[in-house]
């Protein structure tokens, strides 16, 4: 993983986090400003991967019974939003995240049909159970890499079934348990067993096809920094221990742990790319979020009003790694910060910003195995 030099033979690659900004040009948002400062950054590796957070279509009618009140209105957006895709020369997405099904089939299929025709591979959802678990396989220098996707966030009626549009579930089990009247309970999680087999199956037969397997999740705690839920640890292991190269998550809005599992990474949150919306989620101002969990972390950034999603929710990062034909070599992180108009920045060594993402995510990875140590402008990451 920590390998210095890397051979013409090999590739570069680089992991984002979610996508989807809802402010466009009739917004005074052009699409291409949004990636205008990390597009460079981007063009220099041979590989990029994204998580896709919205629908692209006109067709379609919002999913009242998963979110009333039309909270997630949002989550379809006109299909030349979808422009930043290209600008941004992603190669291979997933498109397994709770807004997949925000206006339905229909949306979800002109989605996938989109990304398909810009020439960039999906995973994750499609017209079936079959179809979304089909992987994306993207080849360079003779390497190829293979991605899939799931959702463990899903909205109402979203998960995909054998003659069923949807998203590839990776569904999950709560249990409370009591510990006696002066401890609080304790709430565990677990993957459902089913969606977990199909998981290792899909990671064991792309294994047979690919050089590098990347499973990338939706998942997890939502906006509040550190908190990693019991059946993250349990999935991301597993599906290492099944042949996986690397995990990359998203969906928290704000950067979680990483670790090194057996000489692999994990990324639990690769937190927001490219992102914008036009409200914080209604349950923001409700007791439990306002005076529980999220108490001194739930406040709004005031001069990131397009930004909904806390405090940390403009610290972000890119995953980097080099591929061989024989696995990874290398693996490291580019600290980013996203600045007033929306633009993700990466951030260079000397930059006081840079250093600051640095302990912040050695201390969102606490209690993970994980080493950082700083090589130019990035951060390498060793067990």
């Amino acid at each position: 993983m920590t390998t210095p030099h890397t051979s013409s033979s090999d590739i570069s690659f680089i992991g984002t986090g979610d996508c989807g900004p809802v402010h466009g040009p009739d917004d005074g948002f052009p699409i291409e400003r949004y990636t205008e400062l990390v597009r460079p950054t981007l063009a220099a590796v041979d590989m990029r991967f994204v998580n896709c957070e919205r629908q692209y279509s006109s067709r379609g009618t919002y999913n009242e019974a998963a979110y009333p009140g039309k909270d997630h209105a949002h989550g379809r957006q006109p299909p030349g939003m979808a422009k930043i895709f290209t600008d941004c020369g992603f190669d291979a997405a997933t498109i397994a995240n709770n807004h997949m099904f925000d206006f339905g089939a229909e949306a979800l299929l002109d989605t996938r049909a989109l990304l398909l025709e810009k020439g960039i591979q999906v995973t994750g959802a499609g017209k079936n159970l079959a179809e979304a678990r089909e992987p994306a396989i993207v080849e360079c220098k003779g390497i190829k890499v293979g991605f899939l996707g799931y959702c463990s966030v899903l909205p109402l009626g979203g998960e995909a079934g054998p003659d069923k549009v949807g998203i590839a579930p990776l569904r999950v089990k709560t249990f409370y348990e009591p510990r006696g009247p002066h401890a609080p309970t304790r709430v565990r999680t677990e993957p459902d067993d089913r969606d977990m087999k199909m998981i290792l199956d899909d990671i064991t037969a792309l294994r047979k096809k690919v050089d590098i397997v990347i499973p990338a999740f939706h998942w997890g705690v939502i906006w509040a920094p550190r908190i990693i839920a019991d059946y993250q640890v349990t999935v991301a292991h597993a599906c290492i221990d099944a042949g996986a190269d690397m995990i990359i998550g998203h969906h928290a809005h704000v950067p979680k742990a990483i670790e090194v599992y057996k000489g692999k990474a994990i990324f639990y949150s690769l937190s927001n790319f490219c992102m914008t919306k036009t409200h914080a989620n209604a349950v923001w101002s409700e007791a439990p979020w306002a005076h529980g969990a999220l108490r001194n972390h739930a406040d709004q950034d005031p001069e990131y009003p397009l930004l909904p999603y806390g405090q940390n929710a403009k610290r972000t990062l890119l995953a980097k790694a080099i591929f061989s034909k024989s696995g990874v070599k290398r693996v490291s992180w580019l600290p980013m910060m996203i600045d007033k108009l929306y633009r993700p920045e990466v951030l260079r060594n000397g930059d006081p910003r840079f250093d600051d993402m640095v302990r912040y995510m050695d201390w969102a990875s606490d209690g993970f195995d994980h080493k950082f140590s700083v090589e130019g402008d990035e951060v390498v990451l060793t067990g």
